[in-house]
């Protein structure tokens, strides 16, 4: 989907610079902005994703920890 976001809004840049009117310059002109926010936001979310620890304690565990118990799946020797 990012790249995409990429494709459309270079697409969107050649557009405005080739337009004579100003009206369909300023649109493209818009159109690229945003999607210049877009296409960013879309490559940092999936750096972000792909940098992330995945959920390390299932559910019952969270609940024994919130109990005061050691989780289930996790060694005590390892703090």
């Amino acid at each position: 989907m990012r790249w995409l976001l990429l494709v459309c809004t270079l697409f969107a840049f050649v557009l405005c610079f080739t337009r004579q009117g100003a009206g369909a310059w300023g649109f493209w002109l818009l159109l690229g902005l945003v999607g210049v926010f877009a296409t960013t936001l879309a490559f940092v979310q999936a750096r972000i994703a792909g940098n992330a620890r995945g959920e390390s304690l299932s559910e019952y565990d969270l609940k024994r920890l919130r109990e005061g118990k050691d989780p289930l799946g996790h060694d005590r020797s390892l703090r």
